[in-house]
């Protein structure tokens, strides 16, 4: 099992726990902005069941129906991830407008409070964890799931301070007045994951700095060539694939040209482990004049 898998592996555990908390919370009071952040939580499990599947697919190695492998499962799955936070919103809206019909008297606020306090730490440290690792494991998957839960946090901690004010000032329609914002939010939560989802399935560029300093290491380590043109990158889970066209000088030997190429792969990789390198060799008179100039 890979480290990403045991992370989200470590998700599932703690959001059933967290959802259990809010679970507890909410059945005490009976609160509707309680049951919104419960129903979060719920899609977060959910979220992070997609998520450990999608790692351990997209880690499979290449095979001959998948010979760039399987790393674009993971956008897959941030993108059911994202389409189920909209339906969680949804939801959290139905019983907002049910709660404003229909207002209940709220149970005993003070402990469904501490309970949802208690899911908010968890919460926050887990998702802050997440985030790092997501970043540096370059993993869509485990940023999705880091995001729901920093997301759910931030509702979390809005929740205790309504209910709270619930409580001291007895206005009952605050409740779902709360639960209303509490589901716009994870209304853009949702569309914001699922937009950069689908950014990577449609083999957007990494990065503007990533390019850059890409572009960087071609020219300072091509030395030999003339220059590097049409390049171009796409990112695909945490595999980064780059292609461009080295101009050589017109008699330098094949040898010699892909020398120069094993030692750009080479610095490339140093920088960047997940990159795959493909070089299009050409001759002088191929240059374009406008392409990465070598230093």
């Amino acid at each position: 099992m890979t480290r990403a898998e045991r992370l989200a592996g470590g998700s599932i555990a703690l959001g059933c726990l967290v959802l259990a908390l809010k679970a507890a919370a909410w059945w005490l009071t009976r609160s509707a902005a309680l049951y919104s952040d419960a129903l979060e939580s719920t899609v977060n499990v959910a979220a992070s069941v997609i998520a450990l599947g999608a790692l351990r697919f997209a880690a499979r190695p290449a095979d001959a129906n998948h010979p760039y492998g399987h790393a674009k499962a993971e956008f897959f799955a941030a993108v059911i991830e994202g389409v189920m936070i909209v339906v969680a919103a949804l939801s959290i809206f139905r019983e907002s407008f049910l709660a404003f019909l229909h207002p209940a008297r709220l149970g005993p606020l003070p402990l469904g409070l501490a309970l949802n306090g208690m899911a908010s730490l968890l919460n926050g440290g887990w998702s802050a964890w997440l985030l790092r690792q997501g970043r540096v494991l370059h993993s869509p998957a485990l940023l999705a799931d880091g995001r729901h839960l920093l997301a759910d946090t931030v509702t979390g901690v809005g929740i205790l301070v309504g209910v709270g004010l619930v409580a001291i000032t007895g206005l009952g329609w605050l409740d779902p007045a709360l639960a209303g914002v509490v589901g716009v939010y994870v209304l853009g939560s949702g569309m914001h994951t699922i937009g950069g989802s689908v950014g990577g399935l449609m083999d957007a560029a990494p990065e503007a700095a990533v390019v850059a300093r890409i572009r960087d290491v071609v020219a300072a380590s091509a030395e030999g060539a003339i220059e590097a043109h049409d390049l171009r990158t796409r990112q695909a889970g945490r595999v980064t694939f780059l292609d461009f066209h080295l101009v050589v000088p017109g008699t330098m030997s094949v040898e010699a040209a892909h020398a120069i190429c094993d030692r750009i792969e080479a610095a490339l990789k140093d920088e960047m482990a997940q990159l795959m390198v493909t070089i299009h060799v050409e001759p002088e008179e191929k240059a374009k004049l406008h392409g990465v100039r070598v230093v």
